[in-house]
């Protein structure tokens, strides 16, 4: 498979390889070298997200993350994304307190 995707993308002129990485244990590091704008990497199943991807797009949320079927005709595209809520709040003193005290409580609670 490796030869095929490196085949596929050596004859697009506006995509650049900037590593091939033999052990995944490497990714991480190679990652925050290169900074890419695209991951492509083997996937064992489809059903389960490959233990990498969370990691790195906590730390690289702009990156995407394209993984491959190592056993199967198949491939799952990984992206991280923004979701922004909005919440009512009562304009007095007290109000404005108590957003700010829940919003810390449900941030230290995601830690």
């Amino acid at each position: 498979m490796r030869d095929l995707i490196l085949a596929t993308m050596a004859d697009q002129p506006d995509i650049e390889i900037v590593a091939e990485i033999e052990n995944e244990s490497e990714i991480p590091r190679i990652v925050e070298e290169t900074l890419p704008e695209f991951l492509v990497l083997a996937a064992d199943s489809r059903s389960e997200r490959p233990a990498l991807c969370d990691s790195l797009l906590r730390i690289h949320p702009e990156m995407k993350i394209l993984a491959l079927a190592t056993d199967g005709n198949w491939s799952v595209f990984y992206q991280a994304s923004l979701e922004i809520q909005a919440t009512a709040v009562e304009a007095s003193e007290a109000g404005i307190l108590d957003a700010l005290r829940s919003i810390s409580r449900a941030m230290k609670g995601k830690e």
